[in-house]
């Protein structure tokens, strides 16, 4: 019932309802009703990584793991403004990606107002060293890590996996970053979204990841939708050419008629033929990891 709840909902609802359903935050309705991909199980509900309320991950992995081979992981950070979003609406990303093989790890991390930067990076890093100590666990594999981000979680990814500040030694685990609609370069502080999460910063400079972003960061996936009217297409370029100057590797992809939401649904099932950002970011993963897919289905 479910499944065929879904089908109508997408056949009724044109993209920029799903865009104006997604600002007023019913995204659970759409995790609810949009057809997931099979072949995956919901392993870990609610797992602390801290031992504050918001600090809980799900995680997500394909049936039939086995013990002697760890599959690789992808972390995903949701977007929200940092002001907006739980775990608990994002479940068809997590099948998705376990879909092909990933063992997917989505935790929530604290939000304005009741925190400011870098609260919601410090969670960032507390979810990945507990990736690090414990997803061996659940079939993953520690070392080979992919960080996948929307809108304000692009951000938080982008932080993580280019400034040695916060991960330190871990940051080595990171073999790729997958930024979707992403903000990297928004100074002066003109939104009120980042006005609200930013404004304390004692070094606005160091809130960017255009200035921050290091030499020996991972390779880079940014893509943007030509269509997005939220974050503005800029922002990816900013941090390519910056990317480009450290002789990081750096991939760019823009999507003609995408949305900022389209970025994000665009990776369920039922919507996949609108644009490749699904298959871009998977195609990605394995490329950075040295990963074949056949070899991880083959068991």
């Amino acid at each position: 019932m479910r499944w065929l709840l879904g089908i109508i909902v997408l056949l009724i609802l044109p993209g920029a309802l799903l865009g104006i359903a997604y600002a007023i935050s019913p995204l659970w309705l759409f995790n609810l009703l949009v057809p997931k991909d099979g072949g995956t199980r919901h392993v870990g509900r609610g797992i602390a990584y801290g031992v504050l309320p918001r600090q809980k991950l799900d995680i997500y992995a394909p049936v039939g793991i086995v013990e002697d081979r760890r599959r690789l992981v992808i972390v995903f950070f949701y977007g929200g403004s940092w002001s907006s979003g739980s775990r608990a609406r994002y479940g068809f990303i997590g099948r998705a990606f376990a879909a092909q093989g990933f063992v997917t790890v989505i935790p929530d991390y604290r939000l304005v107002p009741k925190v400011h930067f870098p609260a919601f990076i410090e969670d960032g890093a507390a979810a990945i060293r507990w990736v690090r100590r414990d997803i061996a666990r659940w079939g993953g594999d520690p070392d080979r890590l992919v960080l996948v981000g929307h809108s304000a979680g692009a951000y938080n990814a982008a932080m993580l996996a280019l400034d040695p500040a916060w991960l330190g030694r871990d940051r080595r685990a990171i073999r790729g970053f997958v930024g979707l609609a992403g903000p990297y370069d928004f100074l002066p502080l003109d939104d009120p979204a980042s006005i609200a999460a930013f404004s304390e910063a004692p070094e606005p400079e160091r809130t960017q990841p255009v200035h921050v972003a290091a030499a020996g960061s991972p390779p880079a996936l940014l893509a943007t939708g030509d269509a997005d009217n939220r974050v503005r297409a800029r922002n990816s370029d900013k941090l390519e050419a910056a990317l480009t100057r450290l002789h990081v590797p750096v991939e760019r992809r823009r999507y003609p008629g995408v949305d900022h939401i389209g970025m994000l649904t665009n990776l369920a099932r039922p919507l996949r033929s609108r644009a490749p950002v699904f298959s871009d970011a998977v195609a990605f993963a394995w490329r950075v990891t040295g990963t074949s897919p056949d070899a991880v289905r083959s068991d």
